[in-house]
């Protein structure tokens, strides 16, 4: 089938492919100035936590270079930041000039610019070099991305030989009592986000793009199609997010 006929998932509506990008886009232009108030909100501060298990589950060293894709407003990237140290270097990208923007001035105000810099991008086509990174990171991002084969494979081009890809997502909840509980909790996030921000609509796409995002297992099955070896799943708070780890093979000797 050719683009122009074809459809994306925005939530729970079907749009055109080629459409797809371009409202996800506006999403988070018009939450970018809340954006991370609001993760404080919708996860009652777990997120750090969250983070901080992918961070050591990352095994970053000094002198690495890591690609944070879909970086946002610069969470993760100052997170990488003081484990690959002034030899290393961090390249946060994402394809919003605004979450760019915000990320740009908190790496300034925080003094890192020596080891992080800014790329505006698409995760479908990353242009860097092939094995340009030790690690790849793409945090609460992929599902907002339309062709997620495609990136995932980007993603290994851009890895060098044994180099370790994250994707840390929403995910789907093991227990059905704490299911049923997250779905109410979940369901309160676009009225508060009209509160904070004064856009309910984002956040029930953001709500309604967690929903239809695969589930653990159907993730790490993506992972392996794309070429990683060694994958795993760990979830965190029984599902409501999982972390995905896959390697990039490594050169075969001799």
């Amino acid at each position: 089938m050719s683009e122009a006929g074809k459809t994306a998932n925005f939530g729970y509506r079907k749009v055109p492919y080629a459409e797809r990008q371009s409202r996800v886009n506006q999403v988070f232009h018009s939450v970018a100035r809340r954006y991370d108030l609001m993760n404080d909100l919708m996860s009652l501060g777990s997120h750090r936590l969250i983070k901080r298990f992918t961070l050591e589950s990352s095994a970053v060293r000094p002198g690495h270079a890591v690609l944070d894709l879909a970086g946002g407003t610069g969470d993760m990237a100052m997170r990488f930041s003081p484990l690959v140290g002034p030899e290393g270097r961090v390249v946060l990208a994402d394809i919003n000039a605004d979450m760019l923007g915000i990320a740009r001035d908190r790496v300034i105000d925080r003094g890192l610019a020596n080891n992080i810099e800014l790329v505006q991008l698409n995760g479908e086509e990353l242009p860097f070099a092939e094995a340009s990174f030790d690690c790849v990171n793409i945090a609460f991002g992929l599902r907002n991305i339309t062709d997620q084969p495609k990136a995932l494979a980007a993603m290994a081009r851009v890895l060098k030989p044994g180099g370790r890809l994250l994707v840390l997502e929403f995910s789907r909840v093991r227990n059905p009592w704490l299911s049923r509980a997250y779905d109410a909790w979940s369901a309160l996030w676009p009225p508060v986000g009209k509160l904070v921000t004064g856009d309910a609509d984002s956040y029930r796409y953001l709500v309604e793009s967690i929903r239809v995002h695969p589930d653990q297992e159907t993730l790490l099955a993506m992972l392996e199609s794309a070429g990683f070896e060694q994958c795993r799943c760990d979830d965190i708070m029984n599902g409501v997010c999982a972390l995905h780890v896959g390697l990039k093979p490594a050169l075969a000797a001799g």
